[in-house]
């Protein structure tokens, strides 16, 4: 387990956004594998066994503290779409990478706190299927839930997040907001 431990809190860190969690979260993984040493079946994926548990607790912890996620009209959140709003406000009319242009405007920090904006259920399998290039069948098993609660999770994480891209935008002046 030793050897995982700065991955544990590297990855902590980018699920919870602040260090002081992430201890604590890495703490408690460790103490939780080491109780349940003997449910580790196969000692070369120990790292992911490790991700596993440590993503669980993120969650559980997310539930705990603030049981219910209000994301507003899901209808509306699921026809949320980023990429049409750019394409109709065409921000940079001369130019042939829009959407490309459009998200370099975006400082790491600014799409950092969009991320972290994000409640935990949706805004860890984002981190764990970017970060850690998980199949969603290993992300299933990960966070122990159904392939399709994966995708569900996914495709409204993935709104979420362009929604708060788009605020930003509308905060910095990238594009106009008409009055109405």
């Amino acid at each position: 387990m030793l050897p995982h431990v700065g991955y544990l809190y590297r990855l902590a860190v980018r699920l919870t956004g602040r260090a002081t969690d992430a201890e604590d979260l890495v703490q408690e993984t460790c103490i939780r594998a080491l109780r349940g040493l003997d449910g580790l079946r196969e000692e070369q994926r120990v790292r992911g066994w490790l991700s596993q548990i440590l993503s669980r607790l993120v969650i559980d912890r997310a539930r705990r503290d603030s049981p219910e996620v209000a994301m507003g009209d899901l209808d509306a959140l699921d026809r949320f779409s980023l990429y049409d709003l750019i394409a109709d406000e065409d921000p940079f009319p001369y130019s042939d990478r829009l959407h490309e242009d459009f998200l370099a405007q975006f400082q790491t920090e600014e799409v950092r706190a969009a991320l972290l904006a994000l409640p935990e259920a949706f805004r860890v399998p984002l981190v764990l299927i970017y970060t850690e290039d998980l199949s969603y069948a290993e992300l299933a098993e990960t966070l122990g839930c159904p392939i399709g609660t994966v995708m569900s999770r996914l495709h409204r994480g993935r709104k979420l997040l362009e929604r708060q891209l788009w605020e930003f935008a509308k905060k910095r002046g990238l594009i106009r907001t008409w009055p109405g």
